[in-house]
């Protein structure tokens, strides 16, 4: 699989990562602090190290790596080889860190706690863009993410060149299956919905069927939600909807799935498990001389 670098990919403001590497260092150092590396290792020792990626992938999460060797002990130099949204490759260097040896073994499992996770959902997001080259659909996270890390993980779907959708309940209408349920249609739900927010808000709804996507196109709507609906009738859907509103395909789509599920015609394929489900990238501390 070939990753493509990240283009103009804005860091995350320190004042929102501070209070999460503070809380995970917290976390890890308990209440006596690292007592093996205390035992261990002379408090004047001095070490050369660097971060090393085992396999390929995209990079993502540096600067929390960094905040949490700098929290733990500001002598440390962290020199980044490798910026978030670069692929890297096995064995390729990512960030040589050298000083205080303490200080940078105690930081280390928090910083690559970080840096591995945030990595692996850029690496599954990028594998899942490899998959769409040629097609004009954009991949989209979900809010189906870690409590309490979403805007990092977020940041990482970015760093893996996809895109993001709603951040919160409060970023924009989104009327789901149970809120059609219960608000008796698809065109009721949608007429409630735009009586009761302001001009700047989009209103998106989720539709099962061709038949609830006809309701829907009768109303005032910004985007459908076309979920589990198999290549052939998306394309049918698309062309109902005919550029009117944005397409978004959802449903257990893979990057093996994901080309047919471009090839419909929708504009967005939002994928659950890029934050939730994906695996690490597999990055180590090693020891030079």
């Amino acid at each position: 699989m070939t990753f493509e670098p990240t283009p103009a990919l804005a860091p995350l403001a320190r004042i929102l990562i501070e209070p999460l590497v503070r809380a995970a260092l917290l976390e890890d150092l308990g209440r006596a602090g690292d007592i093996t590396t205390a035992a261990v290792v002379p408090a004047e020792l001095e070490a050369r190290t660097a971060l090393i990626a085992r396999q390929a992938g995209v990079v993502a999460g540096l600067d929390l790596a960094r905040l949490a060797f700098e929290l733990i002990d500001p002598r440390i130099a962290f020199r980044v080889e490798r910026q978030d949204g670069e692929a890297v490759g096995p064995g390729e260097r990512i960030v040589a860190i050298e000083g205080p040896a303490r200080g940078i073994l105690t930081a280390e499992r928090t910083a690559l706690n970080f840096l591995c996770h945030l990595s692996g959902i850029a690496t599954a997001t990028a594998s899942v863009v490899a998959a769409l080259r040629g097609h004009k659909a954009q991949v989209v996270c979900t809010r189906k993410t870690t409590p309490g890390l979403r805007a990092l993980e977020k940041y990482a779907v970015r760093a893996g060149g996809g895109g993001n959708h709603r951040f919160g309940l409060d970023d924009a209408v989104l009327i789901k299956d149970n809120h059609v349920a219960m608000a008796g249609g698809v065109r009721e739900a949608l007429r409630r919905a735009r009586a009761a927010v302001g001009h700047l808000v989009k209103i998106e709804v989720e539709v099962d069927t061709l038949e609830q996507l006809t309701e829907a196109m009768a109303e005032e709507v910004d985007a459908l939600l076309l979920d589990n609906m198999d290549p052939a009738t998306l394309a049918k859907a698309v062309a109902l909807v005919d550029g009117r509103a944005i397409t978004e395909a959802s449903g257990r789509i893979t990057p093996e799935t994901a080309p047919s599920v471009a090839a419909s015609g929708v504009d967005l394929i939002s994928i659950g498990w890029l934050t939730h489900s994906a695996p690490i990238l597999d990055i180590g501390l090693d020891f030079e001389v």
